[in-house]
């Protein structure tokens, strides 16, 4: 049944994340309970993911730091420029909506991206590589790019930043990879299969008690914040395309390329929804927020493209 449901979850992605994300909106007094125990959903996705790595694929991954260098060049360089740019050519007189719509692109990649890596059969040794790295870094990369394109000085809690990232994602990852170590691999082979609805089920709850925070800004809703919604949707799927375009343009086989499509396009916006609140007025959390509304969505739709286009190609070399 556990199978099943899985099979019917991973074919429905792109229909499952927009009525979670309803669901969220609509009753955010009830969904919203959820949000203290969304760690805890990330932890066990985590752990999950990491269940098709062991500690010598990871550190393959920096003997070969090509897709690696890829993820954060546009990460961290390439769409925080393009929001910059994009920010303050169509809202030069609001400069909290420019700060914020920068802001949702220079937070560290999304661990959720481990579940949509493993659905499309990514490479899950670089996309947890890329997590841990890129989230390790955050307290410094943050504040840099935050001066550097806005002018802000951000004065981060690291401590507090180093312990999410320990619970959240260190713990789970080495705790799944040392039970590939001790089981010799066996645990590669059975767990990830038994585990993804779990995980799935992780990612339906997390996709409704965030949806829950976005509900009073779409109450609010009016014509300006209508087009900055617009300019992160778009933004946000140019993130997913310039991945797949650099994996190509590198020769990147398709498990490394399906991990740089979700490794540039995904976010942790949660983490930038608390350093909005926690460091800049309201209307900067507005751009950073309604990105949960496109993230899942965009990500189903990008996996669903990657799987039409692969076996598109797969039928011409059969028939060739």
């Amino acid at each position: 049944m556990l199978t099943k449901f899985n099979a019917f979850i991973e074919k429905w992605m792109a229909l499952v994340t927009p009525c979670c994300l309803l669901v969220g909106v609509l009753f955010p007094e009830i969904t919203g309970r959820g949000v203290p125990l969304v760690p805890v959903m990330f932890g066990i996705m985590t752990f999950i993911g990491a269940l098709k790595s062991r500690f010598v694929d990871v550190a393959g991954v920096f003997k070969r730091p090509g897709p690696l260098l890829l993820c954060l060049l546009a990460l961290h360089v390439i769409m925080p420029a393009a929001a910059s740019l994009l920010g303050h050519l169509l809202f030069s007189d609001n400069p909290q909506l420019i700060t914020g719509m920068i802001l949702e692109f220079v937070v560290p990649a999304a661990v959720v991206g481990l579940m949509w890596v493993g659905i499309y059969n990514g490479s899950s040794p670089l996309s947890l590589s890329l997590v841990i790295v890129d989230t390790l870094f955050a307290p410094f990369v943050i504040p840099l790019s935050l001066k550097l394109l806005v002018g802000s000085a951000v004065s981060l809690d690291v401590a507090g930043m180093m312990t999410e990232l320990i619970f959240m994602i260190a713990l789970p990852a080495v705790a799944a990879m040392a039970i590939n170590q001790i089981s010799g691999g066996k645990t590669m082979e059975r767990w990830p299969k038994k585990l993804a609805p779990f995980s799935k089920l992780c990612l339906i709850f997390v996709v409704s008690c965030n949806a829950s925070k976005v509900a009073p800004f779409i109450r609010e809703m009016n014509l300006q914040r209508l087009e900055v919604a617009l300019c992160i949707l778009v933004l946000a799927a140019a993130g997913y395309l310039l991945g797949w375009l650099m994996a190509r343009l590198t020769r990147q086989d398709d498990a490394v390329t399906v991990s740089v499509i979700y490794g540039s396009g995904m976010r942790n916006i949660s983490a930038g929804a608390v350093i909005a609140a926690a460091y800049f007025p309201g209307e900067v959390m507005f751009p950073v927020m309604i990105g949960t509304l496109f993230q899942q969505i965009l990500a189903a739709v990008f996996g669903s493209l990657f799987r039409i286009v692969k076996e598109k190609r797969d039928t011409k070399k059969a028939a060739d």
